[in-house]
């Protein structure tokens, strides 16, 4: 299921399909993100999205249908400004063949799983293998294990998963989007190997970031809604 509603990502009057930003250095304190989420129908894509743009969690949300597009903007601990452009792509299989059309041009990728749905585990390396094949050569990867609040279901070892994406060139956190536990880290670490291509070290996440704006918006473009607030890399809810 997924924590936001969405229509086929098509710009409106256009025809065509408007994702080919790519990082963007706006001058030495902005930067533009392009982000795009991977992963099968169920594991929390959208909801992850949701808890890092409005910090919010709705258990009971509507699939995602096609992608939905979201910004969100942060102040690093530097003063940096980055403003993520975060494509979240439909799980189901029906909507694998649009999924290109979001990851190509991406300078980061965050492809997401279940830790209780082993099956979500090898949709995830599938989707690995196509950004190898065909995203952008110098793009980020995150691996990403959601539903960590579930551990007693667990199904996916940890040590399983770090390894995989060490052998990938991906850095591997493990999230929950109901509690928020580590949401904001795997957005703040796709900044970090953005600009850095490598991982942030654990030790920089003691400090706060703010975010400036967030925004959901519907493929043509029009902003619903916005917020300004104040986040922790470690938040717990």
């Amino acid at each position: 299921m997924g924590c936001t509603s969405s229509s086929p990502a098509a710009v409106q009057g256009s025809g065509r399909i408007q994702t080919n930003s790519q990082t963007e250095v706006l001058d030495s304190k902005n930067l533009r993100i392009k982000l795009v989420l991977l992963g099968d129908s169920g594991v929390g894509k959208s909801c992850i999205v949701l808890r890092f743009v409005r910090g919010q969690f709705d258990a009971s949300s509507k699939v995602t249908v096609g992608a939905s597009f979201l910004s969100h903007t942060i102040a690093l601990q530097d003063s940096t400004n980055v403003k993520f452009e975060i494509w979240d792509t439909a799980g189901q299989e029906r909507y694998a063949s649009l999924a290109p059309l979001y990851y190509r041009g991406s300078s980061a990728a965050v492809v997401v799983y279940d830790i209780t749905n082993p099956e979500t585990f090898l949709k995830a390396q599938f989707w690995v293998k196509e950004l190898q094949k065909h995203g952008n050569p110098v793009i980020v990867m995150a691996l990403v294990g959601n539903k960590a609040d579930l551990e007693s279901q667990r199904q996916v070892s940890r040590e399983e998963a770090q390894e995989y994406a060490e052998s990938n060139g991906m850095f591997f956190i493990e999230t929950s989007a109901k509690t928020s536990d580590n949401v904001n880290e795997v957005f703040e670490q796709c900044t970090e190997g953005d600009i850095a291509r490598k991982p942030k070290h654990p030790s920089l996440y003691s400090g706060s970031f703010v975010t400036r704006n967030s925004s959901s918006s519907s493929v043509s473009g029009k902003v619903h809604q916005s917020s300004s607030r104040r986040i922790h890399p470690t938040c717990r809810t």
